[in-house]
């Protein structure tokens, strides 16, 4: 089942998609253009992996690392699907980055590859937006890259994970104004998901609502105010944000 969290006339609601519309926890059916879509969970504690494909290592020229990259995402990042993203006035170079993210659905602590699963709520779409200016290092993507307001969509659904077969051999695709320019596979993962649950929770308890950030394939591009992104991954749903500039966010 899809799950997701809307806003729709002036109050918060749980949503499950049905026959080909929204229904509401109220057991009202909505359209997608109807709601104000947020975040599927509240996001509590979110790892982002990076470089956790070997082309994308690739293509900034750095080496695949020997063990997971891994960095931590304050809430004010998340928004949700048809949401805007503000791209800074003095930003160069800023591109998507289409993600599976994999959200934990109860406490976890050393869990062991084979049962990783098991701690799995389900799976969502994410675009962790990164401003390449400010990159100090490949192992450092400090906060003004990696950690600013309304730069990681995510959504619009958690797909259950019992209705995905195998998570580690899923599709991802970026377009831009319609054009595809990011396409890849989460079999190409170099930490997949068994591995980093376990990693994880090895030396910190796993919460439910926790999501973890499994990193991006190659193919990316800068981006600019007007664009409209759209990432998607096979079997769980397409997320949309368009790109706007600092004059949007100063009228507000």
């Amino acid at each position: 089942m899809k799950h997701a969290r809307v806003s729709y006339a002036g109050a918060i609601h749980n949503a499950v998609w049905v026959n080909g519309s929204i229904q509401l926890n109220d057991n009202r059916e909505v359209q997608e253009e109807d709601v104000i879509w947020l975040p599927p969970v509240e996001p509590r504690t979110v790892f982002a992996l990076g470089l956790n494909y070997a082309d994308h290592a690739s293509e900034l020229e750095f080496k695949a690392p020997a063990e997971p990259l891994v960095f931590l995402k304050g809430p004010n990042t998340f928004i949700g699907h048809r949401a805007d993203t503000r791209r800074p006035a003095d930003a160069t170079y800023m591109h998507y980055e289409c993600e599976l993210g994999v959200v934990i659905g109860k406490t976890a602590r050393n869990v062991k590859r084979e049962d990783a699963y098991k701690y799995v709520a389900g799976y969502t779409v994410a675009n962790d937006y990164a401003i390449r200016d400010y990159l100090e290092n490949y192992y450092r993507p400090n906060l003004r890259v990696k950690n600013r307001d309304t730069c990681t969509p995510i959504g619009p659904w958690i797909v259950d994970q019992s209705d995905i077969a195998d998570p580690m051999n899923l599709t991802l695709r970026t377009y831009v104004n319609g054009t595809l320019t990011q396409e890849g596979s989460t079999r190409d993962m170099i930490f997949d998901i068994p591995f980093l649950i376990e990693y994880l929770s090895e030396f910190m308890t796993l919460n439910q609502d926790d999501i973890i950030l499994t990193g991006t394939p190659k193919g990316l591009s800068d981006v600019k105010a007007g664009d409209e992104i759209i990432t998607e991954i096979e079997g769980i749903g397409s997320l949309l944000n368009t790109i706007v500039g600092d004059e949007v966010f100063q009228r507000s």
